[in-house]
């Protein structure tokens, strides 16, 4: 297991509209061009079942998460199925006028890869996931 902490990111974009947007649904599933096909199952009023295929690393395969959200502080993931099977990591918001802050900490872990690239392959999808983000949240946050 490896632990990666991931601080200092902002999106141009106010708290209100970061949650808005985390918590639209297909509009934010869109955004993320590395997964198709995907399935939301309700758990509770915070908590999903998030399963797709996912394109990791070149290589599409089935993954699943929980995913639960704690507007406006935090979302919880842990990887159920998937490369990073076992991986659990919390993203942290702060609201810094018109931008948010946003970091995440975790304990990343698979399966498949070999431990030396465990730290590398969560690095790359963490950059990966803010990538798709914030350019739909700059959209979003020059409306506000």
């Amino acid at each position: 297991m490896v632990y990666v902490a991931d601080e200092g990111s902002e999106f141009d974009a106010p708290i209100e509209v970061v949650w808005k947007y985390i918590l639209g649904g297909e509009n934010h599933d869109a955004q993320h061009k590395t997964t198709r096909n995907p399935r939301i199952e309700g758990v509770s009023d915070i908590t999903m079942i998030y399963s797709a295929e996912r394109n990791f690393r070149g290589k599409w395969a089935p993954d699943r998460m929980r995913i639960s959200t704690f507007a406006p502080v935090s979302v919880v993931i842990e990887w159920l199925d998937g490369v990073l099977a076992g991986s659990k990591l919390v993203y942290v918001y702060s609201p810094r006028g018109k931008k948010t802050g946003i970091d995440v900490y975790g304990e990343f872990t698979s399966k498949t890869l070999a431990p030396a690239e465990v730290e590398a392959a969560a690095r790359e999808w963490l950059e990966s996931e803010f990538h798709d983000d914030a350019p739909a949240l700059r959209a979003l946050g020059k409306g506000k």
